[in-house]
This record gives structure tokens, C-alpha cells and sequence, in this order.
């Protein structure tokens, strides 16, 4: 079987030289590597170095283009074949001054010759395109890593801007570095010098100009841009060739001048075959919800507010209404959800989208739902808090807000992807939790998992679960009657009656039931038995049991994670066996329930360790409820881990545990 490349949408990826499970990389289509974007270009003279991965950092103000030049960058990478993951990075300020080290904005890609599994530690290139940009992004880089700078815009007032007393290009402090002088803006400028646009509009251009220049120092494919740009300016022809002309420039300077000695070239990655597309944690989440509509035969109803960084998901499911799918842009959080529960109420797969600040203003109407016993999709796009917090930064700190953020009891499901692809299948298990039970369901992604990206096999129809609504049709007692709280032996769940249908009519709200009848009921014996049942019902949720990756079976550390720990974990993980540690790993997808071997694990290792970004609620969750001596490693930065961080953290538990030994 060969694999096929979706050109259109090109495949994205992950890493550091690790490895990644579940979902592949590309082969090598038909796509080919990189020529002269220009008819009759140069034929290449200068020597090719090849490497197995490269992390490259595009950085540069919130308006100079550094997401586009990215997704780009990476869209042709992915074309191309090699496996590879991303890690944008945004200001938090719309528009933060120019120039300043709040406004810089990056976008970082690790791409690579085998499967990867995180955006990298450490860059091997920059690319600043002025003082701020450099200045925040230089401490990360190792020494000997790559920069590319854009002169032009090291200027006296540009470099006293962001602190620097001189100007670092010249004092000697980037000596450790392989320095590229590069007046980007100049020669952007230049080579658009008959375009006739106004030089200010031609500076715009200079990230094109970048792109160029990077694409032929690692051999990227240059037909992909070249159509998206003119695609994308389609109504500004002249704009849009101004950008081809720059892209082109860029190339061709890279060809040329005597600055750039070598190119590089990271071959495809062999990876399973398939068919693949590039595709982030949103988007994924936003096909998954699609997927689930059409195997439950529900149309699906999104009544969402906008939030970042959940606001791609409402934008995204408003462009499907061929799938009968209905978009409502609600005038705040509570109506949002209301109008969702609402929707469930009617029969549709209802969902409601929010981060962390939008979740505390739906949780009254969460626990309504948690008493109606309706289905509804709850999706948290963590971002870091607490208040407004970093809106464009990640964090996991919802989790106990998930779990405990209502009044009363009110128990609800919890599923959380730990990779972007994932983000599909987790829809898929929280919509078939959610119809199944007949119970609102968290799904906890985060900001990390939302905007990176990574290669996505794209699954065959028949590999979907089927989710089956089951709607009640007919009375359900002896006597003819509807009881709308009369429960499957099996689920606990409660029929779903449709609004309208002749005999099954019941009341609804939000003050207690009589179980069975559903009518009003203060009876204390009543009350107490729905709180237990309703926790039942939610404890009863089938989910798998959990995984361990212990190949040796040796291990005496396990090391536990949940969400967008994956991938860095995964890579700590494998940096420790490659040098002879032996650590175990699993990874927690259901996290209420629990699954139900999850006790029986943490009781099998000497000592578990689990890494979150907040400051320990799964930890203090596993220590309540099992009892065992569960250690947390926090770290609450609005940034993922780096596996190296994580590798030294799981070396000294061994230590340790060699060293109680020796005692």
C-alpha cells in the first residue's frame, strides 16, 4: 500500500528525535523537493549537509507575519514527508506596541526523518526579525544554534526599546552563535521595486522574503505557498504576486549569495502508510464533533461564545452547515450553553465551547443538565489563569473545576486528548459517553493541544464508534405510562424522550425528581437516593483500562500523565531508556471515571511521578482517592515541557530509589 499526501492540507508534526505512538507520520508522495521557484533558476552548486531533524523558531512582532510564515513553512514540510510538530506562540495583547518584547510573536517547528513526538527543546535556527524577537527568544537557544537576523531593523531606537545598551549584533555577546546578517526588509524591498506598491506595503512583504530564504536553505517544496499566497490574495492580484515575487527573492538569495554556504536536507520520515493531513488540536476536535453528529444520525448544535483559545472551533463548525450542522454565537457564556442544553433537549447532539473563565459562568447550567440527565458537551480550551490570566498561553488547571466547579453533588465526565490528532477521537468518546449516559461530558483540551499541530492519519469510516441516541418511542410501563426516569438496568441512563412525541410528555427543570416519575419531590429518602444514583451512573461509564508502557517490566518509577503532557513525557521517557534507565509510562485519557485498574497500577510501582502543568490536582486527586504517596512535578510557565526538564526528573526518582537501596 502507498501512502498518499493531501496537498491541499499538508501534513504537520511533532518533536525532539523521539518517537511517536498512535498516530503516524507521512511517506513521500508525489510531492518532490524543492527547486528555483523561478522558471530557469540557478542549478545548485553549493554543498548539501544532510541531517535526521531540524527546530526552527520564526519569531518577529504580532504584525510581521510569523504565524503565516510558519504554517507555510510547515504546510510544505509536511507535503514533502517528514513528520514534524509546532508550537505557536502569541502575544496576549491584540496589537502590543511595536517593537516591544510583550508584542513577539513566534512560531517554532520540529521537523524530521523518523516519527517525533514535541516541537523540540531548543531551536537550532532562529529567525528575528528585530531586537525583540531576538532579545526574547535568545536565552533558549543552545550554543552553536543558528540566527538569522533582520538587520534593517537594529536600530538605535529599535535596540534602546527592549534594554539594550548596545547593539548585540556587534558587541561580541552572539559569539556562540552562527550569526546571518540579513537585511531582509531591504532586499524585500528591492526585489519588489517595480511591483508598484508603496514601499511601506512592500516592507510587509519581507516574512515572504524569509520564507524564501528558509525553504532553500532545507530544500522545502515552494508550489504549495506559491498557490496559497495567490489562493489567499486572490481579490489583490498585485499584492499577491508582490508576495510570490518576494517568496521567489528569498530563494534565490539563499542560491546566491556567499552568506549561506550549505544547505540542508532532512529526508521523509518512513513512517506507516496511509493517507495523512496536516491538522491542529482544534480542528481535529472540530471534525471529531462532525463525526460524532453523523454516527449518532444527531444534528449537531454548537451554542458557543467566543474565547480564546476555543473561539477556532466555532469558527471552523460554522463553515459545515452542509453536515446540518447549526452554529449559534450567543451574546454570552450562559446563553451559550443554555441554548446547547437546549438543542439536547430537542434531540440534537448539543455542545457548548470555553475556556477556563467561560466554564465558571456555565456551571449553573451545567448542573441543570447533570439533574435533567440530557447529553451535552462541555469543551474547556484550558489557557492560563486564574481570571483572564494568559489568554494565549497553556495550562492545565481546570481539572478540579471540571470535577468539583458546581453546587450539590453533580458528577460529570471528564475525557482529555493528549495530542492534537487525539482531539478527534476525544470528541468521539465524550459524544458517545454523553448520549450513552444521558450525562453533560467534559472534554479538557488546552491552548498547547488547540494551535499546534501534528500529522493526522485520516481514519476509514467504519473505524468510528457507532453512537446509538436509542430515543424513547413509546410508553415504558405496564400500564401504558411514560416514566422519564425510568433507567436502563445496564447504564443507569434515563430515556430520551423528543419534545412532541404523542404520550411520552414529562416535566422537566431543574428542582429535584421523584425517581421513575420525574415529578417535584423534597422527599429526603428520594433526594439522597438521585445524588447516589447519578454518581453510579457516572462511576459505571465504561471506559478502557489503563495502558502501561513497561517493556522490561522492571521499572520501579512510573511516571503518570494526562492531556498535552504526552508528548514531552513520552520523549523524556525514551531519552531515559536509550540510556539505560528503565521507567515506566502511562497515559490517563478518562479521567472521571477513573479507569477502574488505575488503583492496581499506582500500587505496582515503587514510586509514581506525575508531571502537570498546574500545580498538582491530578496528583492530589490519585493520593485521595488510592492512597498511594503520588509525587508532583509543576510547572505553571503558560509553556509545555521540555522532555530534557522531564528526563532529569524521572533520572533522580531512580536515583533515589538506588540510593534507599543502598542504605
Amino acid at each position: 500500500m502507498t501512502s498518499q499526501v493531501d496537498q491541499s492540507e499538508a501534513v504537520d508534526g511533532s518533536g525532539s528525535g523521539e518517537g511517536r505512538t498512535g498516530s503516524g507520520g507521512v511517506r513521500p508522495g508525489s510531492a518532490s523537493p524543492a527547486g528555483p521557484p523561478a522558471p530557469g533558476g540557478p542549478p545548485r552548486a553549493k554543498p548539501i549537509r544532510r541531517l535526521d531533524r531540524v527546530i526552527i523558531r520564526f519569531a518577529g512582532d504580532s504584525g510581521d507575519g510569523m504565524q503565516l510564515t510558519g504554517d507555510r513553512f510547515t504546510s510544505e514540510t509536511a507535503s514533502f514527508g517528514n513528520d514534524l510538530s509546532t508550537l505557536p506562540n502569541f502575544p496576549a495583547e491584540i496589537r502590543a506596541p511595536a517593537g516591544t518584547l510583550p508584542g513577539v510573536s513566534s512560531f517554532q517547528l520540529h521537523f524530521a526523518d523518523h516519527d517525533i513526538l514535541t516541537p523540540g527543546d531548543a531551536p537550532d535556527v532562529l529567525v528575528a526579525m528585530n531586537p525583540a524577537a531576538l532579545k526574547a527568544n535568545l536565552e533558549d537557544l543552545p550554543r552553536g544554534a543558528e540566527i538569522i537576523v533582520n538587520t534593517d531593523e537594529f536600530t538605535k531606537r529599535a535596540l534602546a526599546k527592549v534594554g539594550y545598551e548596545a547593539d548585540p549584533l556587534d558587541d561580541g555577546s552572539l559569539d556562540a552563535y552562527r550569526l546571518h546578517r540579513v537585511p531582509l526588509t531591504a532586499l524585500t524591498v528591492e526585489a519588489l521595486k517595480d511591483s508598484g506598491l508603496a514601499r511601506k506595503d512592500a516592507e510587509r512583504a519581507k516574512n515572504m522574503f524569509a520564507l524564501g530564504l528558509l525553504s532553500w536553505m532545507y530544500h522545502r517544496p515552494t508550489h504549495g505557498t506559491e498557490a496559497f499566497l495567490r489562493t489567499k490574495f486572490a481579490k489583490k492580484p498585485q499584492i499577491a504576486e508582490a508576495n510570490v515575487s518576494a517568496f521567489r527573492a528569498g530563494w534565490n538569495f539563499g542560491e546566491t549569495t556567499e552568506a549561506f554556504a550549505v544547505s540542508y536536507e532532512v529526508p521523509p520520515a518512513k513512517l506507516p502508510a496511509g493517507r495523512y493531513r496536516n491538522i491542529s488540536g482544534n480542528l481535529a476536535l472540530s471534525y471529531g464533533l462532525i463525526a460524532a453528529a453523523e454516527r449518532s444520525g444527531l444534528p449537531l448544535y454548537l451554542g458557543s461564545y467566543p474565547i480564546t483559545p476555543a473561539s477556532d472551533i466555532l469558527h471552523e463548525l460554522s463553515r459545515h452547515k452542509n453536515f446540518g450542522v447549526r452554529t449559534f454565537q450567543a451574546e454570552d457564556e450562559i446563553a451559550g450553553i443554555g441554548a446547547a442544553l437546549g438543542a439536547a433537549f430537542g434531540g440534537a447532539l448539543g455542545v457548548t465551547t470555553t475556556s477556563g473563565p467561560g466554564v465558571a459562568l456555565k456551571s449553573e447550567t451545567i448542573g441543570l443538565a447533570v439533574s435533567l440527565e440530557l447529553p451535552l458537551l462541555v469543551v474547556d480550551i484550558q489557557r492560563g489563569g486564574p481570571s483572564t490570566g494568559l489568554p494565549t498561553k497553556t495550562e492545565q488547571a481546570d481539572l478540579l473545576q471540571a470535577m468539583f466547579g458546581r453546587n450539590g453533588e453533580a458528577p460529570v465526565p471528564i475525557v482529555a486528548p493528549a495530542t492534537p490528532a487525539e482531539c478527534f477521537d476525544a470528541a468521539l468518546e465524550a459524544a458517545r459517553i454523553a448520549v450513552t449516559y444521558r450525562t453533560p461530558v467534559f472534554l479538557l483540551s488546552d491552548g498547547y493541544l488547540a494551535n499546534g499541530s501534528e500529522p493526522w492519519r485520516i481514519p476509514e469510516v467504519g473505524e468510528l464508534p457507532s453512537i446509538d441516541p436509542d430515543f424513547a418511542t413509546g410508553p415504558n410501563r405496564e400500564d401504558g405510562s411514560f416514566w422519564p426516569y425510568l433507567r436502563d438496568a445496564a447504564t443507569l441512563a434515563r430515556p430520551w424522550a423528543l419534545p412532541g412525541t404523542p404520550g411520552l410528555e414529562h416535566r422537566i427543570g431543574g428542582i429535584e425528581k421523584q425517581d421513575g416519575t420525574g415529578n417535584i419531590s423534597y422527599d429526603p429518602a428520594n433526594h439522597d437516593f438521585m445524588v447516589r444514583t447519578r454518581q453510579a451512573k457516572v462511576d459505571g461509564i465504561a471506559v478502557k483500562p489503563l495502558e502501561v508502557d513497561d517493556p522490561s517490566g522492571e521499572a520501579r518509577v512510573l511516571v503518570l500523565g494526562w492531556g498535552s503532557t504526552y508528548g514531552p513525557i513520552t520523549a523524556a521517557v525514551r531519552r531515559v531508556r536509550a540510556d539505560g534507565g528503565e521507567v515506566a509510562q502511562a497515559h490517563l485519557r478518562n479521567l472521571n471515571p477513573f479507569p477502574a485498574n488505575l488503583g492496581a497500577v499506582l500500587r505496582s510501582y515503587d514510586k509514581v511521578i506525575v508531571p502537570e502543568m498546574n500545580l498538582g490536582q491530578l496528583a492530589m486527586l490519585l493520593r485521595a482517592k488510592y492512597l498511594v504517596d503520588a509525587e508532583s512535578y509543576n510547572q505553571v510557565r503558560g509553556l509545555p515541557f521540555k522532555a530534557a526538564q522531564l528526563a532529569d526528573v524521572l533520572w533522580a526518582a531512580i536515583g533515589t530509589l538506588d540510593e534507599e537501596d543502598n542504605r
